[in-house]
């Protein structure tokens, strides 16, 4: 039995007596049943299931162009432009218009619209583009690009690469949402307005959902900065929190109140041969629970201190948070982006030597306790248990960097979460049923067809089009009165997908404006 396959077991054993370990429940539920991966869905006769392991795309069906998998949802329109880069966002305006905006890579090659795209899809059928915005931070905001609901604000920061700085741009899409209008594109760390002069590199943020607040990354120095945006064209930089654990430090998300920040500690994992050795503090990969209540209050030279924290061995490189209630009980959604070894072939198979998995996944924390909080489920696929490593490794030969495993993941409803949709790379968009924490079981699934024609944009930003499944690394939006999911696969641009009908939503699912992530 491999040590994955045991802390499972743990994980199970310890819900049911109350107690924490491997990354288990402190939940008194009964858990003893909690399997090793998550359950598959069922899909319909018309459907195009996955032809070997859940999240699978063989060899042999890359080899002949790989033409795509649906489980339980459909394409209904497509508006691919150049290709599309990390992020995703959403906004509905008073008119109604349902507008997506997405992000680009900074290449210039053969590119006719740079920077970010915005979408009108109020016709899910026939999405279009209405606007491209091309001011400094907008060229490649990477991972910064977000939509606040409240003060009806488009940002990012200035990510050009993955480490930009240091500017901020935000826009008004109150009016409009089609056409964003441009209120500042501003360097926030001269100190010229008397705020901080720390050096600001982007790569990850996210608003405080007041609007009042952007918080950005440095992913390579491992500290997040708070900017107050009060003045939405005078933004300042006001407090910064250094990562103590490991230096890099990449996504966040805010509690509903502004006073706490959830946190991603982007360490290593027991099988990557990069890996330090001591006297460095192992596991350092996971999440970190900081209080921001004094950034929050504008408090004079605010301190954001340590409430909590929870790290894991079998990932690394941890990616981004969505703090959410299942039945009014407080969670975590955390997503990594590596497995537990390096992202090439020695590491995928070091970490399968260890009975670790190859590639990242999304799990479930238990925050009831922020002082200690615990991992109680794992969004696993079969191709995530060591056991099938033989029969998924061949299908990556010659590729290193991302493959398979999750990314971005988003749920329909923060304060009533019943469902969480997630973009796994080349095992495409998965859905998940969480209304019960401890056994998420999948309800859907799509995975595009691979592109025959390079998409300029792409953040792949492919030479050849070579049958290798899209790579659907970005954030989602679930809409339960229309049934669908939209978001972007780098290669295929924006998709707007229904659901069969009967699948989703569930008869408590409810999408309400600000309340996804």
């Amino acid at each position: 039995m491999t040590p994955f396959q045991m802390c499972s077991m743990a994980t199970a054993l310890a819900a049911i007596v109350g107690l924490a370990g491997c990354g288990g429940s402190s939940s008194s539920e009964d858990a003893a049943a909690i399997p090793l991966t998550v359950p598959k869905a069922v899909c319909g006769t018309d459907d195009k299931p996955e032809a070997g392991l859940q999240g699978q795309v063989p060899a042999a069906v890359r080899a002949a162009g790989f033409k795509g998998y649906n489980c339980n949802l459909t394409l209904v329109g497509q508006s691919r432009n150049e290709g599309a880069s990390w992020q995703h966002a959403y906004f509905k305006d008073k008119a109604g218009h349902n507008c997506f905006y997405y992000d680009t890579s900074s290449s210039t090659a053969n590119r006719t619209n740079r920077g970010v795209v915005a979408i009108d899809a109020t016709d899910a059928a026939n999405p279009k583009a209405s606007a491209f915005l091309t001011t400094t931070a907008m060229i490649d905001p990477w991972e910064s690009l977000k939509v606040n609901d409240r003060r009806q604000l488009l940002g990012a920061v200035n990510a050009l690469n993955g480490n930009g700085g240091p500017e901020l741009d935000l826009y008004d899409i109150s009016g409009d949402c089609r056409s964003p209008q441009l209120l500042t594109t501003s360097a926030v760390n001269t100190g010229i307005d008397g705020g901080l002069t720390t050096a600001v590199r982007g790569h990850e943020g996210d608003f405080a959902p007041d609007g009042l607040t952007y918080y950005g990354s440095n992913l390579g120095a491992g500290y997040v900065y708070a900017i107050d945006i009060t003045s939405t064209v005078r933004p300042k930089m006001i407090a910064q929190w250094q990562n103590p654990y490991v230096n890099r430090l990449h996504g966040q998300s805010l509690s509903e109140d502004g006073n706490r920040m959830y946190l991603t500690s982007a360490g290593v994992g027991a099988a990557d041969p990069t890996r330090p050795p001591p006297p460095a503090t192992y596991p350092n990969n996971g999440l970190i629970i900081v209080d921001t209540s004094e950034v929050q209050a504008r408090k004079p030279n605010a301190v954001i201190r340590e409430v909590g924290h929870v790290f894991w061995d079998d990932a690394r490189t941890a990616q981004h948070t969505i703090p959410v209630k299942i039945k009014g009980k407080p969670y975590v959604i955390f997503a990594d982006e590596g497995g537990g070894g390096a992202s090439n072939a020695a590491g995928w198979q070091a970490a399968c030597d260890a009975g670790l998995p190859s590639w990242p996944m999304a799990r479930i924390i238990d925050i009831g306790d922020e002082t200690k909080p615990v991992v109680v489920s794992k969004l696993a696929l079969e191709i995530h248990d060591p056991k099938n490593c033989a029969n998924v490794i061949p299908d990556l030969a010659g590729l290193s960097g991302f493959t398979y495993g999750a990314h971005y993941c988003s749920v329909d409803n923060k304060q009533e979460a019943t469902t969480l949709a997630c973009g796994y790379f080349e095992s495409g968009i998965r859905v998940f049923d969480i209304r019960d924490p401890l056994r998420p079981k999948e309800i859907a699934y799509y995975n595009p067809p691979a592109v025959t024609t390079p998409s300029a944009g792409s953040q792949n930003n492919r030479t050849a089009a070579n049958g290798r499944p899209d790579h659907c690394s970005a954030q989602l939006r679930l809409d339960a009165a229309a049934k669908t999911l939209s978001t972007t696969c780098q290669d295929n641009g924006f998709l707007s997908l229904k659901f069969r009908d009967g699948v989703w939503p569930f008869p408590e699912s409810k999408t309400p404006a600000g309340q996804q992530n």
